[in-house]
């Protein structure tokens, strides 16, 4: 039972709220207003001390509405008003008997999703068969949609994009001691827990990440072992890129350079792999078709859990004998999945109700960066959010650490990932809402101007 709700407003926007409701909800709840920067309010039996400078406060209890109510009424309130600077706006609310969270919004990657209503029917009801026998129909209907929208000839269901990026490094450096170039700040080579050497006995060779991803096309060129030198050194069998790129604020790379990139290949009897774990974020934000994007590509890794939001699995793409070399892998590293329907079923829900959901995502992740960067204390590139990741930093002058600011965040239900001490990343993804957005951003302004929320002292 809600006892107390608080929506803090810029005072220029009391009016219309106050006439926003009473006219959605006609109930006996009590309306106050107040203005001056401190109160001390006396609620069933608790004392709250509240304290703002720069907020009029808008305060009122029902002893029937349920928070969800409440969040509903806000969140018509968010949508009803334009031209509302949502990043001063924010709700906190204490609960009869104690301090509690409204609800969860986690930032923390795009991997926390829950399958939809929709997901959930599709595994419940999945035709299967063994698929490791290479029977699995749901299977077999999900690899050929996903090769048919990658333009190429096969393709294979995988447990996750790091199984799928370390079969596709393992055939194309089928013999050991090969070396794979690939970027100095690459998922492959920071991430995945150094597989392609400690189980493949592929050698890394790194390319310095520029800050949108890329990496210059005459060091991946100056790197190439000579033939000459097999006495010596490794054998170069294949170039790697990320797109988009992970640590590098989820750039996305360009048709035209992945094609530069496959030339330099090409020419000198390469293979190239495309980590595209998000490759549908970058083919959204570029506009062009995700086909055309990894063209140039020998294969790609294809991540179905992340932006698309499917509960589970990647999928390899490649020609027919790619493929059929990354089934016998994926078998002697553990990843034949036998019954795998029941997860491509979903993920072929994911495939095909989410991907054109995308830019909402992106345009969420923009609002927010712009918010972002009018809050004093923090610094943001804006320009550089092009798919659904923000990273922003904590000014040394600010009146925080990122630590800190971490856990008042977790406080008020929202989780984020530090990336240092002081850089923060939130991700976007398909259940963050408009008005979570503005829920973050004032939270995040009531943090920085060293407000922490409610006090509750007994």
């Amino acid at each position: 039972m809600i006892q107390l709700i608080l929506v803090i407003l810029p005072p220029r926007h009391i009016p219309a709220t106050s006439a926003l409701l009473h006219q959605q909800w006609r109930c006996s709840s009590q309306f106050h207003y107040f203005s001056s920067p401190n109160y001390q309010i006396l609620s069933n039996k608790t004392q709250l001390q509240i304290h703002s400078s720069c907020f009029t406060m808008f305060m009122f209890h029902s002893q029937s509405w349920s928070f969800w109510d409440l969040w509903g009424l806000w969140d018509l309130f968010c949508r009803s008003c334009s031209r509302v600077e949502y990043r001063n706006a924010a709700i906190f609310h204490n609960h009869s008997d104690s301090k509690m969270v409204a609800k969860t919004v986690d930032l923390r990657s795009d991997t926390v999703t829950r399958p939809t209503d929709a997901m959930r029917v599709a595994m419940a009801n999945a035709e299967v068969d063994d698929d490791v026998l290479g029977y699995d129909p749901t299977a077999l209907r999900l690899e050929k949609e996903v090769a048919s929208i990658m333009g190429k000839e096969a393709a294979l269901f995988v447990p996750s994009g790091t199984m799928g990026n370390l079969i596709s490094v393992l055939v194309h450096c089928d013999v050991r001691g090969s070396e794979v170039i690939l970027g100095d700040n690459s998922h492959i080579h920071i991430y995945e827990n150094g597989g392609i050497s400690t189980i493949g006995g592929v050698h890394p060779r790194t390319v310095k990440n520029n800050e949108d991803g890329t990496m210059d096309l005459d060091l991946i060129e100056a790197v190439i072992r000579n033939p000459k030198g097999a006495l010596y050194y490794p054998t170069t069998r294949l170039i790697c890129l990320e797109n988009s790129h992970a640590n590098c604020g989820r750039r996305c790379l360009s048709v035209e350079y992945t094609n530069r990139v496959s030339t330099i290949a090409r020419r000198h009897d390469l293979k190239l792999h495309i980590d595209g774990a998000r490759i549908f974020n970058a083919a959204t934000a570029l506009g062009v078709p995700v086909g055309r994007l990894v063209e140039a590509a020998d294969s790609v890794s294809v991540c179905l859990s992340k932006g698309l939001g499917a509960p589970v699995g990647s999928v390899i793409v490649g020609s027919e004998t790619f493929i059929t070399k990354a089934r016998a892998m994926r078998k002697t590293l553990g990843g034949g999945m036998r019954q795998e329907g029941v997860l491509c079923a979903a993920a072929f829900v994911a495939l095909k109700q989410n991907f054109s959901k995308l830019q909402d995502d992106h345009e969420k992740a923009k609002r927010l960066a712009d918010g972002l960067s009018r809050i004093e204390g923090l610094e943001v590139d804006v320009d550089a959010v092009e798919t659904n990741i923000v990273y922003f930093d904590a000014m040394e002058s600010a009146n925080i650490t990122v630590p800190k600011l971490c856990k008042r965040l977790e406080e008020h239900g929202i989780l984020v990932i530090p990336e240092s001490s002081s850089r923060v990343r939130i991700v976007i993804h398909r259940q963050i809402s408009d008005s979570d957005v503005q829920y973050i951003l004032s939270c995040i302004q009531l943090a920085m101007d060293g407000f922490s929320g409610l006090r509750v002292e007994k």
